[in-house]
């Protein structure tokens, strides 16, 4: 028997294993589509290609096109080149890829972004799709073997999976047989719509709170092809100077905060965004004085590992395994080691504000930039070009026993020695308000901003985050403003609205976000 067959051990679904040339027919153009995956890990793979690869040789591009919900980017193989062929009319939530984002860009892809647990969530009751019953025609999972029962055990990620078979009309599953099975690594909570959901009998960081395995109705499942293609991996993302300087600053305050009793010895579960800093932050916990430390979170990186290895990460709660490629030989090459210490969950349950909040999640995540108020942009550069979309920064910033924001104080670009300004008198786009946000951090220093006011945030954030290029204009600013709005007795956050974005309008016409004065 083929190692396929071994995988699905409900026979009575051996009958429909078919090939990806046979599925392509499935495909009507404006369909609603729903795939499994989360960063590039856990995406369906032979499908999308497969689909791909027919568009492109029968000059198809513009002719077949889908509305995509996933729980979040998956692999460039599969979306970016759907946009680089005019693959996609809707994208929800998150994505990353050059050609998609032009697309978005450009107006040719609609693509709405949504705090991921919301996202799920309003997927799963329809909202997304109102004009097709709340549901979706199709959708494309990744699974590493199916019980007798007929349920699935997934892959390397969870993202909105429950959610998208259970108002999927119709339903085809990959079988990836180049990597182990994921058996026990999930733990799935079925979606039930209110006035009926119940709580989240979560606790621990370790604790069980459904199944490890998605229930489908398997009645919808009309095709069943084999994978052999691995995940893709998300780049390692290097440390630099500037990134283990904010871990530094980071590490120095949870030291701070133990001392002063109000964080224990052990931490709380940390939740990590993605990237140079995020690698730098686990890497100088992995080397730091903290131990029994347990980790809350949505993408488990390669210096995971080294956390792991340390012996001071004790577990892991995840949504994806977004490793490089590496990285996934590392963890399966590993699997008894690190397997035990990692549980899997969908994003409803990981990113929801009940457990993040029992818990008391120390949440960090970078944003594209912060003001002198605490406000944070993470989605949009200028405050109208699309990156990759909110994530689910929001769900934890606000729900965080501590909510970090970290970025370097200043971003390089080729027409200014010392970059633009990642500190400004007023973000372009809010993402996360003044309401969420705990402390600000960059390789320049660190501002504790509970308990202050706006003006006093202000003031420690302009000393403590901002480029030394910068930190005269933005003190200018501040004050101009303050005298300005508390003469006009409208002083609580002072802001100068003809002048509050020079600098970015400055950038835009010269390069540079360094304006010679304030003056009008």
């Amino acid at each position: 028997m083929s190692e396929l067959h071994n995988r699905i051990r409900k026979s009575s679904l051996h009958s429909r294993i078919t090939t990806v040339d046979q599925v392509i027919p499935l495909f009507k153009n404006g369909m609603n589509l729903g795939w499994s995956g989360f960063t590039p890990a856990g995406y369906p793979k032979a499908v999308p290609i497969a689909l791909a690869d027919h568009v492109e040789k029968n000059q198809l591009q513009g002719k077949l096109r889908f509305n995509l919900f996933i729980g979040a980017s998956v692999g460039v193989e599969t979306e970016d080149r759907w946009a680089s062929l005019d693959m996609i009319d809707r994208r929800w939530p998150y994505q990353t890829g050059k050609n998609i984002q032009a697309g978005i860009n450009e107006g040719r892809i609609r693509m709405g972004d949504k705090h991921l647990s919301m996202f799920a969530q309003d997927l799963g009751y329809g909202f997304y799709t109102k004009d097709n019953g709340g549901r979706l025609d199709l959708a494309i999972i990744e699974c590493s073997a199916i019980t007798e029962n007929g349920d699935l055990v997934l892959t390397a990620s969870c993202g909105a999976v429950p959610e998208i078979v259970q108002i999927a009309d119709k339903i085809i599953i990959e079988i990836n047989t180049s990597i182990p099975n994921f058996e026990g690594l999930h733990d799935i909570v079925e979606p039930i719509t209110p006035p009926n959901r119940l709580p989240y009998l979560i606790c621990r960081v370790d604790d069980r709170a459904g199944s490890p395995y998605v229930r489908v109705d398997n009645d919808k499942i009309v095709a069943i092809v084999e994978s052999d293609k691995p995940d893709n991996g998300r780049a390692f993302s290097e440390q630099d100077d500037t990134s283990e300087a904010i871990a530094a600053n980071i590490i120095d305050f949870f030291s701070a905060e133990v001392k002063a009793g109000r964080l224990p010895k052990s931490l709380l579960p940390l939740q990590s965004g993605v990237g140079s800093i995020a690698n730098a932050v686990i890497g100088g916990l992995a080397n730091g004085p903290f131990t029994g430390l347990k980790v809350w979170t949505e993408v488990l990186q390669d210096t995971m590992l080294d956390f792991f290895d340390s012996g001071k990460l004790d577990f892991a709660s995840t949504v994806s395994l977004s490793f490089s490629v590496d990285g996934f030989k590392r963890f399966y090459g590993n699997w008894d080691k690190y397997s035990n210490k990692v549980m899997m969950r969908p994003l409803s349950i990981a990113n929801h504000p009940e457990p993040i909040r029992r818990l008391g999640c120390i949440a960090m995540n970078t944003p594209v930039e912060f003001d002198i108020y605490a406000h944070a942009n993470s989605t949009l550069v200028g405050g109208t070009r699309m990156i990759n979309g909110i994530g689910g920064s929001g769900d934890f910033l606000r729900n965080a026993y501590l909510s970090i924001m970290h970025t370097p104080s200043a971003r390089p670009t080729k027409t200014d020695p010392t970059g633009i300004t990642c500190v400004v008198p007023h973000v372009p786009h809010v993402d996360h308000t003044e309401h969420d946000l705990d402390v600000l951090v960059t390789e320049q220093g660190l501002a504790d901003l509970r308990g202050l006011d706006p003006k006093s945030r202000a003031k420690l954030i302009i000393q403590k985050c901002a480029h030394p290029d910068y930190k005269p204009l933005l003190a200018d600013y501040f004050e101009r403003a303050a005298h300005d709005c508390l003469g006009r007795k409208a002083g609580h956050e002072p802001q100068l609205l003809d002048r509050v974005f020079k600098m970015q309008v400055n950038l835009a016409k010269k390069g540079t976000m360094k304006i010679d004065n304030w003056d009008i």
